[in-house]
């Protein structure tokens, strides 16, 4: 009985595509204006091969068949002077040529056109730095390569596949034979049978005349001990493709090993392993917690804002392992708040079977959560003690988020607002306390002022703070979005309420005024009442109330909102997100001591027309001086003319 020869898998002709951006344009850039080292290539080439090793220890968790016989995971780097090639090999997942389309041949898959002017306008500024924001390292190997073959198996999958390009606009992809699975039609790639990965991906450079040093040894090895020395995955590097390879690397996890055997250079660089950017850590936290539940955590404080810091979806970039094996970045270690912090949690208590859908559930990890988020605070608390200008940076880099958490993390609002930093009215650009703030409150004042808006300069020259200046009385400036936000959560401190100076009645009668300071009234005199009547009956339509003011010295007019009225900063927030409810009218200030409020106040009855005007001019006044625009603008401008041919005769 004559057995039928299996039937031979055939395989496709190589394809040929186009990047889905101009790649040409991008990587013209990238090597001629934009990195300022290219040695930054192998950091990331090696950070792939890392990832998909780790990638692969963890789906052995629910198969431990996509292992096989190769259960240890590696990197390997051959060099090749003769033939003029840099190889780095991995036996991590690998790809299929789906998986190959998809991660090598789309660059910058959200706002192509927003990161192709992004990578332009920072031509001039450190390149390394936008690997690690837009996602791009693997393209950064054209800098130093004419060619890039890149031969990949998915672990498991029986055909391997070549994706190459000469970075010009096109690349090719085509499935490859291998010696465990011949292939009855060879394709034209030029990949030897038996030179496919079993498992794994194998990056070829085919180096420039000018990059011929990433051939040599003793370079190529400075650069893996410099940039990847504690990449958790062995590396071994080969000087030639028939040499015995060398260990480089151990694969030792870095935060496994006594803080006492760490250098700061260790730190640093794992830092920028782990976080893709290329700036100096602003605070490392390293420490083993042991108690009820066991983990390890290193993390950092970024040195410069991340690029997806203001992400709606303000994801973090936590790890997570598990005795060492990688198990997700997407499990919530810290509260979102905490979004900028950098590094990872190992657990020595979850199971390393648990799936990433039920980790967001577990117990244990909310225990891990709650411990790493009070120790960061903590650790920021004595970085704040300790050195006020290093941590006055972390602030301005960061207190916009941190301030998040004073709306939405109840239990720790009152250690995130000891952490809180503000400019004040007083402070001439120094950042203070809410504690300096207290220290240093008038007699008889029993609150804490803020003002919210857009901007520093138009907060310090609103018109609702002369009163305030007037008594000496600080007012804290909060010109962030959020700041709009946490302020009406309730919060106070050391008994003392947060109160906004543009809401409600000023209600500085009983502090008294600085020396010389002149002392701002309610109190308006019978024609000035009278004209305050007149402004409100005319206004009727836009204002809900017209009142002497006792907050301005210097202005005629101001805008407030009611005393149980939202902010007018968050209502215009949430007009702007479309989540507001119908605006509410303003209260409209009128000071009773101005020159030109009682010029006003004396006109006749016969000038009612000018009284009109003046009316609706001193509230589209009040509008512009609080960051709005007069709600009709032909209006503003025919009373304007009527005026100035009025005042000209």
């Amino acid at each position: 009985m004559t057995t039928e020869p299996a039937p031979v898998p055939e395989t496709a002709a190589p394809a040929t595509h186009a990047f889905e951006a101009d790649v040409a344009r991008l990587l013209h850039m990238m090597v001629h204006s934009v990195y300022s080292d290219k040695t930054v290539f192998l950091r990331e080439l090696i950070s792939n091969a890392a990832d998909a090793c780790e990638k692969l220890r963890y789906e052995a968790l629910s198969a431990p068949e996509l292992l096989g016989d190769e259960t240890r995971l590696a990197i390997s780097i051959t060099l090749d002077p003769n033939a003029r090639t840099l190889t780095i090999e991995d036996n991590g997942i690998g790809m299929t040529a789906e998986d190959m389309g998809e991660a090598l041949g789309t660059i910058a898959r959200s706002g192509t056109k927003a990161f192709m002017d992004r990578i332009a306008a920072s031509s001039g500024s450190d390149g390394a730095q936008l690997i690690g924001q837009f996602g791009v390292g693997f393209y950064s190997a054209f800098m130093v390569a004419s060619k890039v073959d890149v031969i990949s198996r998915r672990a498991g999958a029986d055909i391997a596949s070549l994706w190459s390009s000469d970075g010009l606009g096109t690349y090719t992809i085509a499935d490859v034979p291998t010696a465990d699975v011949p292939t009855a039609d060879v394709p034209t790639a030029d990949v030897p049978t038996a030179d496919a990965p079993a498992r794994g991906t194998r990056v070829v450079l085919h180096l420039l005349e000018d990059a011929t040093q990433y051939t040599d040894r003793f370079t190529v090895e400075r650069l893996i001990k410099d940039q990847s020395g504690h990449v958790p995955v062995p590396i071994t590097l080969r000087e030639k493709p028939d040499a015995e390879p060398v260990d480089i690397a151990d694969g030792a996890a870095l935060w496994t090993k006594p803080k006492a055997d760490i250098s700061a250079e260790d730190y640093a660089d794992f830092y920028r392993s782990v976080s893709g950017q290329y700036d100096e850590p602003a605070l490392t936290l390293h420490y083993r917690a042991e108690g009820l539940h066991e983990y390890t955590v290193l993390a950092y404080v970024p040195g410069a804002k991340p690029f997806d810091l203001f992400d709606p979806d303000r994801n973090g970039r936590m790890k997570l392992y598990v005795k060492r094996v990688f198990i997700t970045d997407d499990a919530e270690v810290l509260p979102r708040y905490l979004r900028f912090m950098r590094g990872l949690v190992d657990s020595s208590d979850l199971p390393l079977n648990v799936s990433r859908e039920m980790i967001q559930e577990s117990p244990m990890l909310a225990a891990i959560r709650k411990g790493v988020t009070g120790r960061v605070l903590a650790e920021l608390d004595k970085l704040a003690t300790r050195d006020a200008d290093a941590y006055a940076k972390i602030w301005e880099n960061f207190g916009a988020v941190l301030k998040e958490g004073l709306y939405e993390d109840f239990e720790r609002r009152d250690a995130l607002l000891k952490l809180a930093r503000f400019k004040t009215t007083t402070s001439g650009g120094a950042w203070r306390s809410v504690t300096d703030y207290v220290a240093a409150m008038k007699d008889n004042q029993t609150a804490i002022y803020y003002a919210v808006g857009t901007d520093l300069d138009r907060l310090e020259a609103s018109p609702q703070l002369e009163g305030f200046r007037a008594r000496g009385i600080e007012v804290l400036l909060l010109p962030d979005s959020v700041d709009g936000f946490w302020v009406t959560a309730g919060i106070d401190h050391d008994g003392k309420p947060f109160k906004s100076v543009t809401q409600g009645a000023a209600d500085l009668g009983l502090i008294p005024l600085v020396d010389g300071a002149e002392q701002p009234t309610a109190v308006a005199t019978p024609e000035v009442a009278n004209f305050i009547a007149f402004v409100k009956t005319t206004l009727a339509d836009a204002v809900s109330e017209v009142r002497a003011s006792e907050r301005l010295t210097d202005s005629a007019v101001c805008l407030v909102a009611a005393d149980s009225g939202m902010d007018r900063q968050l209502e215009r927030i949430l007009a702007e997100s479309g989540q507001a409810m119908p605006a509410a009218k303003p209260v409209l200030e009128i000071n009773p001591r101005s020159a030109l409020i009682a010029k006003l106040a004396a006109l006749g009855e016969d000038e009612t027309a000018l009284r009109e005007d003046a009316a609706h001019l001193l509230f589209d006044e009040a509008q512009i001086a609080d960051g709005e625009r007069p709600i009709d603008a032909r209006a503003f401008s025919a009373r304007l003319t009527r005026l100035f041919t009025r005042a000209l005769g």
